[in-house]
């Protein structure tokens, strides 16, 4: 009994001799060093990299302001409401391209939206599953397609059958409504900021579809099959239960298209007709932001190439403002749907 006592004592003293014990004057392994250090590498690199965007977005400000003081100083504010554009008498305004943007960006948006709602809904509840798989692909290929190829399709072969068939059409049927009648008036030129929105819709309409088609297939399945065994119709299941519960994709995918139409540049020089005047009716030629920089930049000098900048400088102050008011509306959308929650 007292052999056993003995044999089962020792067990402890042995293991505690043979396994070594860490004091508090022992440095730490090697290995655990280099992870310490690699950890705090990764920790710092990636806070640059997190830092290097507003970096470069204070690059990009300061270089636009710098680049276009001399303008800013001659005409101040007085730049965004001057209507000419006058390279021969050195006198510049803002309010031609301006305008031209906005109102190419509100066409496409405006016919872009309701399509990309339609397709994305046929995608994820009414296609088959046969047709899902392409037609989702040929969606994905017409994001891919450069702008300029929707610019030379426009200009040489939407342009003439528009001219020729569509806008005597609208022209005939729209121009004669009181009120809106003028937007709708004049001859039919094909180019325009009518037309340019509309190659615009068509290059932001992947982009929004795309974004809504994979919010909706992030719907549980649970939330629509109890709509429809409520004897709700698909677009009463879309529209109450699908679109509330992704509406801050929604809204995203929609941004995502403004932002692209805002900027785009190559498709709306072809087609918007770069003409510095403004017109009550959108058939008429115009010009934006982008195609101004990309039509006079390359020989423009003094006065005229920091007016450029100072265009340049407000159209990246207009998509700031659209992001910022995105940015307010997702916050608010959120913070009304925790409430109802």
């Amino acid at each position: 009994m007292s052999a056993v006592m003995d044999n089962s004592a020792s067990i402890p003293s042995d293991r505690a001799t043979s396994s070594p014990v860490m004091t508090a004057g022992t440095p730490p392994p090697v290995s655990q060093n280099n992870n310490a250090l690699m950890d705090k590498l990764f920790k710092n690199l990636t806070r640059f990299f997190a830092f290097f965007v507003f970096m470069l977005l204070a690059a990009i400000m300061v270089s636009l302001v710098y680049g276009s003081h001399e303008s800013i100083s001659k005409y101040g504010l007085s730049f965004l409401w001057l209507n000419e554009w006058d390279p021969v008498n050195q006198v510049f305004g803002a309010v031609v391209p301006i305008v031209g943007t906005l109102l190419t960006s509100f066409i496409a948006l405006l016919i872009a939206v309701p399509v990309s709602f339609g397709i994305a809904i046929f995608l994820t509840e009414l296609s088959p599953a046969w047709l899902r798989r392409p037609l989702g692909t040929a969606i994905e290929m017409l994001a891919a397609i450069p702008s300029i190829i929707y610019g030379m399709w426009g200009l040489f072969v939407f342009v003439p059958v528009f001219q020729q068939y569509v806008q005597p059409l609208l022209i005939s049927v729209l121009g004669g409504i009181p009120g809106v009648g003028m937007l709708f008036q004049g001859p039919a030129f094909g180019i325009g900021i009518f037309t340019a929105g509309l190659i615009l819709s068509i290059m932001v309409i992947p982009f929004i579809t795309a974004v809504m088609r994979d919010v909706f297939e992030l719907v549980p399945a649970m939330l629509k099959e109890s709509a429809y065994g409520l004897g709700c119709s698909t677009w009463e299941v879309m529209w109450r239960v699908v679109l509330p519960f992704t509406s801050s994709g929604v809204i995203g995918g929609i941004m995502l298209g403004l932002g692209r139409a805002l900027g785009e540049t190559m498709a709306v020089t072809f087609v918007i007709g770069n003409a510095f005047r403004l017109s009550e009716s959108l058939f008429a030629p115009g010009n934006s932001i982008a195609s101004a920089l990309a039509n006079q930049f390359n020989e423009a000098a003094g006065i005229q190439r920091a007016a450029l900048l100072e265009l340049g400088l407000i159209l990246f102050l207009i998509t700031t403002v659209v992001l910022a008011i995105s940015k307010v509306m997702l916050l608010r959308l959120s913070a009304s749907q925790g409430a109802k929650s």
